[in-house]
């Protein structure tokens, strides 16, 4: 396979997946609006610090309101991490590898952009939210669907599952960190107002919640949850998950000793991590989150330079 091609679908699905969890981001922090008491007040800034776009942001808007985010995160085409610009993205790596992807797929993909496009020119309002994001999800999910039922089993499900793995694991600690800074308290006189409720967010916003009421057979608590989305070994968004996705997804690949060294390494530190004890130090979390991430481009460059450099 070319390198421009492998290039093109690794990035197809990092915008693809990138796409579906701002679209669940955003939805889960507006049914938020729902569970509180009026009084209280639903956070929007969060999600422009989850996905790194404090300094844009700052620059379109003077205030941060919820219709000023949803814009922002929805439909801003300067912003490369909003839902329109991520499809528009994995939009134009489709087509150039249209040839040797089944066209059911660039249709899906296509039409999504193309909707999202007009529904974002009408304007994202809280009264068309809900049903705009669940067609960005579900259009997303029927595409996964079709990679999954349609593709054999060669190089192009490899790289498309490289790109997957690796922004779903990466989003998932962005989550982690932007939600547990103000969430984890280091004593129990600091638990604040509905914390079970937010921590029941941060699981949903991942799909999680079933899965962890399955597993883990507790109430919420943010402890519980932290380990379930960074060690659990089965549910698909949890960190160690992605990971081991990722290690499996290279071992049909030459050359891949570098990328799987770098794997290895994130993988050891993830699982032999104290968990409960991060939890009461926000500090020492947000340090291990940090490495996490800086582990995560650092498997990305190692992808890079073995498969991505040699036009």
């Amino acid at each position: 396979m070319l390198s421009r091609v492998a290039e093109n679908l690794y990035w197809l699905a990092r915008y693809l997946e990138r796409a579906e969890d701002t679209a669940r981001l955003i939805s889960v922090n507006g049914h938020l609006l729902l569970d509180f008491p009026s009084a209280e007040k639903v956070d929007w800034d969060s999600l422009v610090v989850i996905l790194e776009g404090e300094d844009a942001f700052a620059e379109r808007y003077k205030k941060s309101t919820e219709q000023n985010v949803l814009s922002f995160l929805c439909g801003d085409l300067t912003f490369p991490s909003s839902i329109l610009s991520s499809l528009a993205y994995a939009r134009e790596n489709l087509r150039t590898t249209r040839d040797i992807m089944p066209r059911e797929i660039w249709e899906e993909v296509n039409q999504l952009y193309l909707s999202t496009r007009d529904r974002v020119e009408k304007g994202i309002t809280p009264r068309n939210r809900d049903a705009f994001l669940q067609r960005v999800i579900r259009s997303i999910q029927a595409v996964i669907g079709l990679i999954e039922g349609t593709l054999s089993n060669t190089r192009v499900k490899t790289f498309l599952s490289l790109g997957r793995q690796l922004e779903r694991a990466d989003m998932t600690t962005r989550i982690i960190d932007a939600r547990s800074a103000n969430l984890l308290p280091k004593t129990p006189e600091e638990l604040t107002p509905f914390e079970n409720l937010q921590w029941m967010s941060v699981l949903k916003s991942l799909t999680g919640y079933q899965m962890y009421r399955q597993h883990v057979r507790l109430r919420v608590k943010g402890p519980d949850v932290l380990r379930f989305l960074l060690q659990d070994t089965q549910f698909p968004r949890a960190v160690a998950c992605s990971l081991g996705a990722l290690s499996d997804a290279l071992q049909p690949l030459a050359r891949s000793e570098t990328v799987e060294h770098e794997l290895a390494d994130m993988r050891d530190a993830l699982i032999t991590a104290r968990v409960y004890q991060l939890a009461h130090e926000p500090q020492d979390l947000h340090a291990f989150v940090d490495n996490m991430q800086i582990g995560f481009n650092r498997v990305h460059v190692a992808i890079a330079d073995t498969y991505f450099q040699q036009r």
